[in-house]
């Protein structure tokens, strides 16, 4: 026989183990929190799943991520980005590294169309990369330039990722995305400083364009800009100044960016029913993941607390000589591990449930740990050995491009995560100005929460009250 706590720990081994042989990731956190739950609580565990489902097929917050998702992949198939490439490389054709410079900024402002990681790291792959390549870039810095911009979509907002945050620990997703956008712009320009920077000291790894390719009339310059980045521009001032402002929740304003982008695929003339039908598919597809995975992290989550695992695990931590920076040193290492084996939706629906009721005894915002999160995912994509983003690129990479060349070409860039991550640290109103300047000190944007967080677990006494569903 086992107690309750050594049940909890055993559940969160076993599942670390089937996760680790490939077995999916929803359907793992279910099984193993009906066996584990039915274990510790019996029959009692049935009404706990009906419940926890209905909850989250039933939160208004998840209605905005098909929405984006959907607005993503419009976009992403009406040939928007290939436009907005070619006429963001025109308008800086002089600048050193222009390529990688245009290939960066493409990047970041798709990034706040669509937050699919796989999405635009391939596109770019195919439309950039050979670009870069044919004006002898070198191949490393052409691989990071790829690979680190694509990553962009998980910070920027309207970021999937700061949804599922917000839904998971319980903060304002308005908030969130008021609290990302500098750190997201930060980024983004220092990945461009970086890349401007190693074509000035090293112009043969970034060669400039030869003088017929640079030589574009300024009206022609003009007319691209006004085409392909402005209109896209203009949607997405409207979507997120909707949400910051309070115009519009979250869900209301991905609603607006969906039927924007519709119009805006119509009037490239890319829109097919075809390409419509294609999107609704990958868009079912991406929430229905999302969805179960939030049912099978709440059963799990719920299972654990209630075992005393989430204790077990509070009560060593507590035990530890740590202060706040180390506590968030020790996390944030623990989370840039686990993005080498799992993917960021696990990540947070599942682990970072268990660092929210820490929080508290280090006098850490939520806020501010969701923001740093989100930084820091954007290793998980560019670190070997599982760097996704790396291999997205070499799926669609000449043969002659090694695996090996793209994650080296990664590393600067994920030392620039680190360090934009310690800036944050050392001076966290880069993430607080621009709520509480919206918002006030109590950041007064609407709250969109889930009814109960998981990561509170609930008591053994509520277990016999749970109201039937109707």
């Amino acid at each position: 026989m086992m107690s309750d706590a050594a049940l909890g720990l055993t559940q969160l081994l076993l599942f670390l183990f089937f996760i680790l042989l490939g077995f999916p990731i929803a359907f793992t956190l279910m099984a193993m929190g009906l066996f584990f739950g039915y274990l510790g609580m019996g029959d009692r565990i049935f009404d706990l799943l009906i419940q926890r489902t209905y909850a989250v097929m039933s939160s208004d917050v998840l209605i905005s991520v098909p929405l984006f998702v959907f607005m993503g992949y419009i976009i992403e198939r009406a040939n928007i980005l290939d436009r907005l490439f070619r006429s963001l490389q025109m308008a800086s054709g002089n600048i050193p590294g222009s390529l990688a410079v245009a290939t960066l900024a493409t990047c970041a402002l798709f990034a706040t169309a669509t937050g699919i990681v796989g999405a635009v790291v391939t596109l770019m792959g195919l439309l950039a990369f050979p670009a870069m390549l044919r004006a002898g870039y070198d191949v490393k810095l052409a691989s990071g330039v790829v690979c680190a911009g694509g990553c962009l979509g998980i910070l920027i907002p309207p970021s999937i990722m700061l949804i599922l945050y917000g839904a998971t620990a319980g903060v304002s997703v308005v908030q969130l995305y008021a609290a990302a956008f500098i750190p997201g712009v930060t980024l983004a320009g220092l990945y461009i400083v970086y890349a401007i920077g190693i074509a000035i000291i090293k112009p043969e790894v970034a060669p400039r364009l030869p003088p017929d390719a640079v030589a574009v009339p300024m009206h022609k310059i003009l007319w691209a800009l006004l085409t392909s980045f402005l209109p896209l521009a203009l949607l997405i001032a409207m979507v997120l100044g909707a949400i910051l402002m309070g115009l519009a929740t979250p869900s209301e304003a991905a609603a607006m960016g969906s039927l924007g982008s519709i119009v805006l695929a119509i009037a490239y003339r890319a829109f097919t029913f075809e390409k419509l039908k294609e999107s609704v598919f990958l868009t079912a597809r991406t929430s229905a993941m999302v969805c179960w995975l939030f049912v099978g992290s709440y059963i799990f989550s719920s299972v654990f607390g209630y075992l005393g695992g989430q204790g077990v695990v509070e009560e060593f931590v507590k035990s530890l000589p740590l202060n706040t920076f180390t506590f968030m040193l020790l996390a944030q290492a623990i989370i840039f591990v686990l993005g080498w084996p799992l993917e960021w939706t696990e990540i947070i629906v599942i682990f970072v449930p268990i660092f929210l009721p820490l929080l508290d005894n280090f006098g850490v915002d939520p806020l501010f740990f969701g923001i740093l999160i989100a930084l820091n995912l954007q290793t998980s994509f560019l670190s070997p050995p599982v760097a996704m983003a790396a291999f997205y690129l070499k799926g669609v990479a000449p043969k002659h491009v090694r695996i090996e060349d793209i994650f080296r070409g990664c590393m600067p860039f994920i030392y620039i995560v680190i360090f934009t991550m310690l800036m944050v640290y050392i001076f966290p109103s880069i993430v607080t100005w621009l709520p509480e300047t919206l918002y006030g000190n109590q950041a007064g944007a609407p709250a969109i929460q889930m009814d109960a967080p998981p990561s509170g677990g609930f008591q053994e006494e509520e277990i016999p009250e749970l109201p039937p569903l109707q």
